[in-house]
């Protein structure tokens, strides 16, 4: 049985000290070995940013893509190899900026894949830019006089276009954060868990004391329940989303995986696809 050793490899982070992205990789790692998987069933893909150079720091199969397309590529490594679990993972500007797009439709998609989002409210590999997630008034880079945007309420958002898995974790608390990795992966669909993972480096309000005074754990929260939809939304909106916990599950939604007739559950590397002469004979007769 493989532990979380067994999904480290030998090249070192180049992460700034004290990045929250370092717990989210280490989480990967522990709720990896805790579902009982081998670095060998697990792909991790990323798109770019700080967060994309995860899938180089575990052992596994590993996708480097491009901006905003990790959804996409790893959509296609599942229905390619049912048997692997597969991790896609990025930041907030990744995710929900050039790659929102990806995002929606992988939701209301819902192929099994799980979907790790490091959101530290600014773009932080091009030096400090405001991203979808920053508050109003937020000053950067590039909204000097402070952003006049609202921030996205991409929980409420992933709800409303029908998620069957949504979380919140914070990065420094790794028991947590791998609790909920554990059950996204376990999840028989579309999982999304977005990270407040702090930028030490350019984002000098959110930082990890300011998500300790603000942060409300839906643990704490007398009679909640993740299979209620309604309370769910109800309860995103009086906590302008500052919850951590599992948010909402649906437990019964169909993975899109078990809905497509004929959809073998053997990897499509392990198929003979080859065709007899009548099979190609019959393909070409439909294009002449």
């Amino acid at each position: 049985m493989a532990t979380f050793k067994d999904f480290r490899n030998n090249v070192k982070p180049n992460w700034c000290p004290g990045c929250g992205d370092f717990s989210v990789q280490a989480a990967i790692q522990r709720a990896a070995a805790n579902v009982g998987i081998v670095p060998e069933e697990l792909a991790v893909v990323s798109g770019i940013g700080c967060s994309g150079r995860i899938s180089g720091y575990i052992n596994s199969y590993g996708f480097h893509g491009i901006h905003g397309r990790a959804l996409p590529i790893a959509q296609g490594v599942k229905m390619a190899n049912r048997d692997l679990t597969v991790i896609a993972s990025g930041g907030d500007g990744d995710g929900f900026a050039i790659g929102m797009g990806h995002t929606i439709h992988s939701i209301r998609r819902n192929i099994d894949v799980t979907y790790i989002v490091m959101d530290n409210q600014i773009y932080g590999l091009t030096k400090g830019q405001t991203s979808p997630r920053s508050e109003m008034g937020f000053k950067t880079k590039s909204t000097p006089a402070g952003s006049i945007e609202s921030a996205l309420g991409v929980m409420e958002l992933a709800i409303s276009a029908g998620a069957g898995f949504v979380a919140q974790s914070f990065s420094s608390d790794l028991k947590e954060l791998t609790s909920i990795i554990e059950q996204g992966i376990n999840h028989k669909g579309f999982s999304l868990i977005n990270v407040f993972s702090p930028c030490v480096t350019f984002n000098k309000i959110n930082t990890y004391d300011w998500f300790k005074e603000n942060l409300t754990s839906l643990s704490t929260i007398e009679g909640y329940d993740p299979s209620n939809r309604s309370q769910a939304m109800n309860t995103l909106m009086e906590y302008n989303g500052l919850v951590t916990g599992l948010i909402y599950q649906d437990k019964e939604k169909p993975s899109y995986e078990s809905l497509v007739k004929g959809f073998k559950e053997e990897p499509l590397a392990k198929q003979d696809i080859a065709l007899d002469q009548g099979q190609f004979d019959k393909l070409l007769t439909e294009f002449m």
